[in-house]
């Protein structure tokens, strides 16, 4: 069976750094940084008390007040998101377009958790004496895969329909089963990427007490410092990117623009940890070269790595020495760079993010850089050889990018997009 070829069609972002793809990758490549105090909620007391949130987003805004009330924060992000991304593909435009053809795979690492504080503290609180009084929208809302549902609602999309869950991996392994499905023909194009909104205190005050984020409180817009010696965790964020992937003749008979291909994807488990990575980077060193064997391609062909690089002390370590052990000298070669730099750590949403990130890469020749470095902020267990497009970005031809995510779990995902080329 031959498979068909996957482009990608639409892009639609709503992020710490911008409220569309144009200002979020206008602030990627001038190093702008997202972070700020918290004002979701007062966080006063906690150790983080900063985060890299949407600014200036008010669901009113954008969706129907009865509808609004119906979605958690996560799932209108998804819903913004994905209008961008379905406006900008021009889709719904297409002569004869069958909606039994088109799919959605919309990602949530933990989804409504804002919903199910609010809901289980009330019952905390006043259950005692009033007894169970939940919202009725409690579960549809709270549950991961809902904004899957409500994006094909919107649109009448029939497809394959279901939401992934495999943490800071999760909206990698979205892109992949899209693509998987429409090279296997199962689907004309997917709505894929993912969605989150948990800087709540249940969100921060848990990755709190397990010290995952960065507490420098005094200077939260350096706080996120991907390989620096002084880096001391992740920077919370949220929102949503969202891509519209297109099989290749489908794309081609209605005329629309193609941003890049998908030409691989590959996926692990590190089978080692519930939080850690694997010291050696075994998993995501498997990741990417099955995501090579995929998409057919050596090690050399690759331009440039977008490297899920956090900010914390060991998961950074493993990613590079999984690197190194894979592409060998060709690892001097690459560009590399950590956007969480400047976006924080989108959790479920992360992945998406950052393949769109490659996409633009590749589309305009130009690497997003990591911020936040200083020379006299050196990690010994970390070759400086390597670009890692400190602090400013870079232009260079850009035919093949690699995006990295890694989960809670041991989850590996691993995209590679290219230029798309007849």
């Amino acid at each position: 069976m031959e498979l068909k070829r996957v482009v990608v069609t639409g892009l639609g972002a709503l992020t710490p750094i911008g409220n569309d793809v144009q200002t979020t990758w206008e602030s990627a490549i001038a190093g702008k940084s997202g972070a700020g105090p918290i004002t979701h909620f007062d966080a006063s007391k906690f150790k983080t008390q900063f985060a890299c949130e949407v600014k200036d987003f008010n669901g009113a805004d954008h969706i129907d007040r009865k509808k609004l009330r119906q979605l958690d924060l996560y799932a209108q992000y998804a819903l913004v998101a994905t209008r961008q991304a379905v406006e900008d593909s021009g889709i719904l435009n297409a002569p004869n377009l069958d909606k039994n053809r088109i799919g959605v795979i919309v990602a949530a690492g933990i989804g409504g958790l804002h919903t199910f504080e609010e809901e289980a503290g009330f019952y905390a609180v006043h259950g005692a004496e009033q007894g169970p009084k939940y919202n009725p929208f409690f579960i549809p809302k709270m549950i991961a895969d809902i904004a899957s549902g409500h994006v094909s609602m919107e649109y009448e999309f029939h497809g394959p329909n279901y939401g992934v869950v495999s943490a800071c991996a999760s909206s990698n392994n979205a892109i992949i089963d899209a693509f998987n499905l429409i090279r296997l023909g199962k689907a004309d194009a997917f709505v894929t990427g993912g969605a989150e909104a948990a800087i709540y205190p249940a969100g921060v005050g848990g990755f709190n007490s397990m010290h995952a984020l960065s507490t420098r409180n005094d200077s939260p817009q350096t706080a996120s410092r991907p390989f620096s010696a002084s880096r001391d965790g992740f920077v919370i964020g949220e929102g949503s990117a969202i891509l519209i992937l297109e099989e290749l003749e489908h794309a081609k008979a209605r005329g629309a623009k193609i941003y890049a291909e998908i030409v691989g994807g590959g996926m692990s488990a590190d089978a080692y940890h519930i939080t850690a990575t694997h010291p050696d980077g075994l998993g995501a060193k498997l990741a990417m070269q099955a995501a090579l064997d995929d998409a057919g391609l050596k090690a050399e062909d690759i331009d440039y790595i977008n490297m899920h690089g956090t900010s914390t002390p060991v998961g950074d370590v493993s990613e590079i020495k999984a690197i190194i052990d894979l592409f060998g000298d060709h690892a001097y070669k690459m560009n590399l760079s950590s956007t969480k730099s400047m976006t924080g750590h989108l959790l479920g949403a992360t992945a998406a993010l950052e393949a769109l990130f490659s996409i633009k890469a590749v589309e305009e020749d130009i690497i997003p850089p990591t911020i936040n470095h200083d020379e006299d902020d050196r990690d010994e267990n970390i070759d400086y050889n390597l670009n890692f497009t400190f602090n400013k970005a870079q232009k260079r031809t850009v035919r093949t990018a690699l995006s990295n995510s890694f989960g809670f779990g041991g989850h590996n995902a691993t995209v590679i997009v290219k230029k798309y080329e007849e």
